[in-house]
């Protein structure tokens, strides 16, 4: 096994998941203020409202597995691409809003988890 050129690697890699651990629940708050806000605009939310959202799970579908947070990733990455669809379409709102408040359910019990239940 090779070794790694900088011998501090794993430590500055514990370090930068212990900092994104630490803004998980943020993320979560707004990932929870851009449903509240798609949800206020009645069965078809706003493009803003929707593209707010989107950017929110895109920046957790992209980092979450780099620092270990690999379900995480991954359902915010197929959340993501439901609300993708529905900002493509202009339609097709009402089953993805349920999806984006079982994942914060989810998220919220253990963020880390190895399974999404």
């Amino acid at each position: 096994m090779a070794t790694p050129v900088d011998p501090d690697f794993r430590a500055r890699l514990a370090a930068l998941n212990e900092k994104f651990a630490a803004t998980v629940p943020g993320t979560l708050a707004k990932i929870r203020a851009a449903l509240d806000e798609c949800q206020s605009g009645g069965d078809q939310p706003s493009q803003a409202a929707l593209h707010q959202l989107h950017e929110v799970l895109h920046g957790v579908a992209g980092s979450a597995g780099t620092f270990g947070f690999t379900v995480f990733g991954q359902e915010a990455r197929r959340v993501e691409q439901l609300v993708r669809a529905v900002l493509s379409s202009h339609s097709g709102w009402p089953p993805v809003a349920p999806e984006v408040a079982k994942l914060l359910a989810w998220a919220t019990r253990d963020a880390k988890a190895t399974t999404f239940e």
